[in-house]
């Protein structure tokens, strides 16, 4: 007798293994059943939140600390996670499934010598994987806030770093602690390093990023920016780049008016057996890396995708 595409015994069909030729009706009933395997694959993902804004002092000789570099999360083989953390596990996709996806923005920027805190990053968003917003660097008044990566505290402040997020990125430093002469300010963290300690008369930079070819060319997001010395010493500045969760460098009131965050992305890379759809709300494209693999890069919105 004939039996799922077999003659003889009926072989055991589960959720995870089904071969053979199968009739419309063969197919409804293993579905209710929960016996029939779906045309499920392997995705892996690079899902990096908005950068921070770094602080602005009030003063030409104490400048703000600088911004956090967006949440870092990746599951990409062979490369790094933020924070030093575990390399994340792939996601399996059901195709026909939808999934949502929000990008968040970098912190905007604040005008110079306005003496106020730097603005945390948005967080980005792809299913249940969320990667959270750098922290925004501190003033003369406040600490630096908390964040994927946190900010850096003001020349005139030795403690109040803002912390990163586990398996996202890194805490941001201090400043030297000294009010005049060009007290320096501590750089924001990154995904790959703490910030660096601000000195007397030079600030320090921001934490490293990390670098990616999940696209099949090496990238470096999630970098933290360095703080503001007053006249001497301004730490690196890490924003910029687009879609790339780098923060702002802190600001004193004779610089120039402070850059915002870079804003954050999603890249998912699938075989390319499948094709994606970006739903309505989403900025995104779809390429061939030529290798066997597609990627998509979602740069703003929110929405949802699917396959």
């Amino acid at each position: 007798m004939a039996k799922y595409g077999y003659t003889g015994a009926k072989p055991t069909q589960s959720s995870s293994a089904n071969t053979g030729v199968f009739g419309v009706n063969d197919v409804v009933e293993l579905l209710n059943k929960g016996k029939y395997k779906l045309q499920e694959f392997s995705l892996q993902y690079l899902v990096v939140a908005g950068g921070a804004s770094g602080g602005t002092g009030s003063g030409s000789d104490s400048g703000g600390g600088g911004g956090g570099a967006g949440g870092y999360r990746s599951s990409v083989s062979g490369e790094a996670t933020g924070g030093g953390g575990t390399l994340e596990s792939p996601l399996t996709i059901i195709p026909g499934t939808t999934y949502p996806v929000a990008i968040g923005g970098g912190g905007a920027g604040g005008a110079r010598g306005n003496n106020s805190k730097g603005a945390n990053g948005g967080n980005t968003t792809f299913s249940t994987i969320t990667s959270i917003g750098g922290g925004g660097g501190g003033n003369e008044g406040q600490n630096a806030n908390s964040g994927g990566s946190g900010g850096a505290t003001s020349g005139t402040r030795t403690s109040g770093a803002g912390a990163g997020t586990a398996n996202q990125g890194y805490a941001g430093g201090v400043g030297a602690g000294a009010t005049g002469a060009y007290t320096g300010a501590g750089g924001g963290g990154g995904a790959a390093g703490v910030g660096g300690n601000g000195s007397l008369n030079q600030s320090a930079n921001g934490g490293a990023g990390i670098s990616s070819s999940i696209t099949g060319s090496a990238v470096t997001r999630s970098r933290g920016s360095g703080g503001n010395a007053g006249g001497t010493g301004a730490g690196n500045e890490s924003a910029g780049q687009a879609n790339s969760g780098n923060s702002s460098r802190g600001i004193n009131a004779s610089s120039a008016s402070l850059l915002s965050g870079d804003g954050g992305v999603v890249i998912l890379l699938y075989p390319d057996a499948f094709t994606i759809t970006i739903g309505a709300g989403l900025i995104g494209t779809e390429t061939d890396r030529g290798d066997g693999f597609k990627y998509a890069t979602i740069t703003s919105g929110s929405g949802d995708v699917n396959w």
